[in-house]
């Protein structure tokens, strides 16, 4: 069973506003602490199949491949680097974005699911510290999607 880490907030958007700009999968380096940019592979855009490749600080990358699409809802990223798997630490990786209307807003749900190599010692190692980070994303995208100020220091800094 693989451990998770999960964050979530209300958004001040309806859920048609906050779906517009969550199905555009170019937006992430606007609220993920660390990139610096997004390139999407052939293929489709949004949707099941999309694809992109996240850039980092000092070269690094992670591809992020849509495996779920619920349109209007949310959709699920497995997170890999090309045909090679998950990236060190993790043996699978995946992170869910979900919507779903809250009043006159909506709320809007994270969730990392993850199996790490080193098992379950080294999972509750490192648990504190990815929950930090998806509760980061999920802050600095409710502060970008209400504001449409940049949360991410790196590419502002990259632009």
């Amino acid at each position: 069973m693989p451990a998770f880490a999960s964050h979530s907030v209300t958004l001040a958007l309806s859920p048609a506003e906050a779906w517009a700009k969550l199905s555009d999968l170019s937006l992430a380096p606007h609220y993920v602490p660390g990139l610096t940019g997004c390139q999407f592979h052939p293929g489709p855009r949004q949707g099941l199949g999309a694809s992109r490749r996240v850039l980092q600080k000092r070269g690094q990358w992670l591809d992020e491949s849509v495996i779920d699409w619920q349109d209007g809802s949310g959709f699920l990223l497995r997170l890999h680097r090309g045909a090679e798997g998950a990236p060190m630490p993790f043996r699978e990786a995946t992170f869910r974005y979900a919507l779903q209307a809250e009043g006159k807003g909506c709320r809007l749900t994270t969730r990392m699911d993850y199996r790490l190599r080193g098992g379950r010692l080294v999972e509750w190692l490192l648990a504190k510290a990815f929950a930090k980070a998806v509760r980061q994303i999920t802050e600095n995208l409710k502060l970008y999607y209400e504001t449409g100020v940049t949360q991410n220091a790196e590419f502002k800094a990259s632009q």
